[in-house]
């Protein structure tokens, strides 16, 4: 996948398909998913919750739409803490522009629907170990440590 940038590429032949992506957390981890076999892109790779945003929908109700049914977290158990975006990322076939969302997590219950295999809390510095979405260091760095650094 291309890099992110906040500059929304020059392509005017691609269509442009906005996303939003989403990450629990609560006593300091992170919520990270395991994608199946059933999705179409990056199967076995560890992730966020994500989805597509539908014309005309907000990308913050859009993420706690798909916070309930990846993990069937009722929204008043999750509090948004972070957002960033939009970012661009060019590809072969489409641009994505990311909407990103920090939620914190009143608890660790998680039930997943089929598009996870497996889930795990983890100490945001240990995402190196996994094999992750291109994205998801990146989202970690801007959403999870942007606020303890200030920046």
């Amino acid at each position: 996948m291309a890099r992110s940038s906040h500059t929304k590429p020059q392509s005017n032949t691609k269509p442009l398909r906005p996303v939003v992506s989403s990450l629990l957390i609560n006593n300091g981890e992170i919520l990270i998913l395991q994608r199946s076999q059933a999705v179409g892109s990056f199967q076995g790779y560890w992730s966020c919750v994500s989805g597509y945003l539908e014309k005309g929908e907000d990308p913050r109700e859009t993420a706690c739409r798909e916070v309930w049914e990846e993990t069937r977290k009722e929204p008043q158990s999750i509090e948004c803490k972070e957002t960033a975006g939009p970012f661009y990322s060019e590809v072969t076939e489409v641009i994505f522009e990311s909407y990103w969302f920090l939620f914190e997590s009143e608890d660790r219950k998680i039930t997943l629907d089929w598009e996870h295999d497996l889930y795990l809390w983890m100490l945001p510095r240990n995402i190196k170990d996994y094999k992750t979405v291109p994205w998801l260091q990146t989202m970690v760095d801007i959403l999870v440590y942007k606020g303890a650094q200030g920046s």
